[in-house]
């Protein structure tokens, strides 16, 4: 598993390179490719925050949406059995599809 720092509402992933003795890691659950380094765990929490907040400048200079991680919304791919059956169970529960998914999704990771 992967360890995670937290900033401004966006994670970045922590690695270590033991060739080059250097920590690293990216802005994660976002497209665009934000990356930053350091040589000790708190200076790459610094490059990290340092990076969101380049990223957020640029946003702004250029007039861009910045991308937010987890915005609520996520296509799933089922098959057409599975889509049925879980249409059925839902009717049956008297709820909608995105509801009975939501809820079996919350069932899950608890």
């Amino acid at each position: 598993m992967k360890d995670y720092i937290h900033y401004k509402g966006y994670y970045g992933s922590v690695h270590f390179d033991e060739d080059d003795v250097i920590f690293h890691g990216k802005i994660e659950f976002i497209r665009a490719l934000v990356t930053y380094e350091a040589t000790d765990a708190k200076g790459l929490k610094k490059a990290f925050q340092e990076a969101v907040n380049d990223y957020l400048d640029v946003c702004k200079l250029k007039k861009l949406e910045p991308e937010k991680p987890f915005k609520g919304s996520l296509n799933v791919r089922l098959g057409s059995e599975l889509h049925r059956r879980v249409a059925i169970a839902a009717e049956q529960n008297s709820l909608t599809i995105n509801k009975f998914i939501a809820s079996a999704l919350e069932r899950a990771v608890k």
